[in-house]
């Protein structure tokens, strides 16, 4: 499953209809007294009520292939259900503007699915060019529905392309991953005229907020995770790290000053981050790697951030590489197949030896993850609060090995892929890493006034050291290939509750 714009996908051509929830006639939203996420908070406080385009940089999706016949009103039926089954699809805020937004719920019942057919939009290239358009200026926090869906008909073919976009505040990444297949058993069974299948698992994003307050309130200054959190923010002068070579001030002026195609940011002209994804290592070899970490007592993830600490160092000079880490965090069962953002972030911080020997590298490597989860159920807006610390993200490594996900064989013939809206910041960096059915793959997006030279270089640092785990000989060669799935996972096998799956990509 790729990581990439929607650019980047080739939609077939075919008639394009979008689908939008609303209230049925007669029905009317009701104040609801469970507090949205803080991160929910945040993000709507950091969304400009007059921007015409809410959703630019920041929408979220999934797109792929149902393998069926189109039929409208089967299609119609099929949102939803998907709409009714997810409370936080139903749910958006009474105001943005007061402290603590009120949340506001429509019964499962009083949601309604609306069809706009596009006429005239047809090709490959001017679907994307609309779609993109359209979830720019119609996805937002602030403004329900949060959630739009495409479908494109393919009448070559008889099948057709499905596409679901949303404001971050209603999806994550493990949300983009499964949504696939739910939709598909979805349609299916309104196909064959069956109810939808009913599990405890599809719990509401809005029961979840309750518990993610809950547990914020508790955090003090004296809590473990706090502290753990302190001691991060100081090495880095009370901030949030950067990717240190990217954020130099003059090369961001000077590429700024060569002119472009951008948006405005703190009034100057900011670029569309450069996007890169790869396939780094084959399957035959990342196997090789994989039995060679295994047999020094290590998991895959353990040598994943142990070559990444190396490449920073021997591309960079950078002792340390400190970065956040997103994590799922869906702290029970009931939440494990709901649509919401389910997303926390922990600290990382990677300081080996001088000598980067392998072996005390990787151990090194195994400690710092396994503290890390410290900071696991501690709200990260929240301590960040406590700490007196304003700052955002603008530095994160996810990894994820795709075949945790259920049927992503499937998933994968279905041409899924999650997207990620392009991004305009000129400071941030992210990379996004998988064990992925076919090998190692990597996605990462980073300022346009960072070199792609030097990202080639760090990337190619980091295959090598990659390939040493196993005794690999050295090879410059990068397979260049569209790629990536958002998330994060600790250094851990699959666990019993508190369930940590896999987690998304942007934060």
């Amino acid at each position: 499953m790729d990581y990439t714009h929607l650019s980047e996908f080739a939609v077939r051509p075919g008639a394009l209809t979008l689908w939008r929830a609303e209230l049925a006639p007669g029905a009317a939203w009701t104040a609801d007294a469970r507090p949205l996420t803080s991160v929910h908070v945040r993000h709507c406080r950091a969304t400009d009520a007059a921007d015409p385009r809410p959703g630019r940089g920041r929408w979220i999706g999934t797109i792929f292939e149902m393998d069926a016949p189109f039929h409208a009103a089967h299609w119609r039926e099929t949102a939803r259900r998907w709409h009714a089954r997810h409370e936080g699809l139903r749910t958006t805020l009474a105001s943005h503007d007061v402290p603590e937004p009120e949340r506001l719920v429509c019964a499962a019942a009083d949601v309604d699915v609306t069809a706009e057919p596009i006429p005239g939009i047809t090709g490959s290239g001017a679907i994307n060019e609309y779609l993109t358009a359209t979830l720019e200026s119609r996805l937002s926090p602030l403004q329900w529905p949060h959630c739009l869906l495409a479908t494109v008909e393919h009448a070559d073919t008889g099948d057709f392309t499905v596409l679901v976009a949303a404001d971050h505040s209603v999806l994550d990444a493990y949300s983009q991953a499964i949504v696939i297949l739910e939709l598909r058993a979805l349609y299916a069974e309104v196909t064959r005229g069956e109810p939808p299948r009913e599990s405890p698992t599809f719990g509401s994003a809005a029961d979840f907020a309750q518990w993610e307050r809950d547990t914020a309130a508790a955090l003090t200054p004296d809590c473990e995770a706090v502290r753990y959190w302190q001691r991060f923010l100081d090495g880095s002068g009370g901030m949030l790290p950067r990717f240190e070579p990217a954020i130099s001030a003059k090369g961001r002026a000077s590429a700024i000053a060569g002119g472009g195609t951008g948006t405005v940011v703190g009034g100057l002209a900011a670029l569309p981050q450069t996007s890169v994804s790869r396939k780094l290592l084959p399957l035959s070899e990342l196997e090789h790697v994989e039995r060679a970490v295994t047999e020094r007592g290590h998991r895959l993830s353990v040598a994943v951030f142990t070559a990444l600490a190396i490449a920073y160092r021997r591309a960079f000079g950078y002792i340390s590489l400190r970065a956040i880490m997103p994590i799922a965090t869906r702290p029970d069962l009931r939440w494990l197949e709901s649509m919401g953002w389910f997303v926390n972030v922990v600290p990382l911080d990677l300081t080996l030896a001088p000598d980067l020997d392998l072996d005390s590298a990787l151990e090194s490597t195994r400690t710092v993850l396994r503290r890390s989860r410290t900071a696991n159920d501690a709200t990260w807006t929240r301590v960040l609060e406590l700490l007196n610390c304003t700052d955002h993200p603008r530095f994160g490594i996810s990894f994820l090995d795709i075949r945790a996900l259920p049927d992503h064989e499937l998933v994968e013939s279905l041409r899924g892929h999650t997207l990620r809206a392009e991004s305009y910041s000129p400071d941030e960096v992210f990379f996004w890493i998988v064990r992925a059915t076919d090998g190692l793959r990597l996605s990462t997006r980073f300022p346009a006034t960072f070199p792609e030279v030097e990202m080639d270089r760090f990337l190619a640092e980091f295959t090598r050291a990659m390939r040493e785990f196993a005794g690999i000989g050295d090879r410059t060669a990068v397979t260049r290939a569209p790629f990536a799935l958002p998330p994060a996972v600790h250094d851990r096998a699959p666990a019993p509750a508190p369930l940590r799956v896999p987690a998304p990509a942007q934060v």
